[in-house]
């Protein structure tokens, strides 16, 4: 097996940090230039990201989604935002299907999967 392939089989075994409080309007968002922590982006070139920028917002959502703990995703993610950013994310399956989950129960939304 290819260390790429392990790789999508790891994060495939390990569910996605879904909290359900993630939404809640006493939890302070990041906002203007971030830099993520190295468990969440640990390669080159740069860990730095403008979230006023849509597409480094979405280069942001796609990793913590995959990689954030709960405490990364209730600091990094934006309910309303990543509805807003939804069809233009690349997300493994597993963690689209938790997401979209969370956001018809929580939400009332419906979102591809």
């Amino acid at each position: 097996m290819t260390p790429q392939r392990q790789d999508e089989v790891r994060r495939a075994l390990r569910p996605p940090a879904v909290p359900d409080d993630v939404d809640d309007p006493g939890v302070e968002k990041a906002t203007g230039v971030i830099t993520l922590p190295t468990r969440v982006r640990w390669s080159s070139p740069s860990r730095q990201y403008d979230l006023a920028d849509r597409g480094q917002r979405a280069r942001v959502y796609e990793q913590v989604l995959v990689e954030g703990t709960a405490d990364d995703v209730r600091r990094f993610i934006d309910v309303d935002e990543l509805v807003a950013l939804w069809d233009d994310l690349y997300l493994p399956d597993h963690v689209r299907g938790a997401w979209a989950a969370w956001l018809a129960r929580h939400r009332g939304v419906q979102l591809s999967c």
